[in-house]
This record gives C-alpha cells, structure tokens and sequence, in this order.
C-alpha cells in the first residue's frame, strides 16, 4: 500500500470511529482505534495480567539491574506487642 492510500485508509477509519463513538458503540471504536494505531506503526498492545508495573504504562519484565530481593522478616524478633 502506498502512504497516500494509507492516509486515506486512516482518514476514513477515524471517521468510522467517530460515528461509532457517537453510536456509543465502544466496542467497535476501540477496534478501529486499534487498526488505525496498526497502520500508523503503533500497535496497542495489551499486557497479560501481572505483567504490568504498578503506577505505569510500562510493562515490567525484569527487575532493575542491581536490584535485590529483600530479607523475610523473623517472625520471633519483628513481633510487636499487641494492645490490651
């Protein structure tokens, strides 16, 4: 496909889009907002469950370098006194 028939492809897909958003139909809007991230060379990908960094768009896939795991607590030393 040439840039200018992408263009015009995009160009009519965001109208579709509009006329599905003011149908309230969200579903196929999203669809299209997904075709239309393809051809611009974006891809909207979705993460699987878990795979996703608190507080960010960003999916984690390793901790950062240096990073340590840190030590359980003992359960016998660490216990505070509960309140009578």
């Amino acid at each position: 496909m040439s840039l200018a028939a992408i263009e015009r492809k995009i160009i009519a897909l965001e109208g579709e889009m509009l006329a599905a958003v003011t149908r309230e139909d969200f579903e196929k809007a999203a669809r299209l907002r997904d075709e239309i991230a393809a051809l611009k060379g974006g891809a909207v990908r979705q993460p699987p469950p878990g795979e996703m960094g608190l507080g960010t768009q960003v999916p984690v896939v390793e901790p950062p370098q240096g990073w340590k795991r840190p030590k359980k607590p003992d359960l016998m030393t660490n216990v505070k006194p509960r309140k009578r």
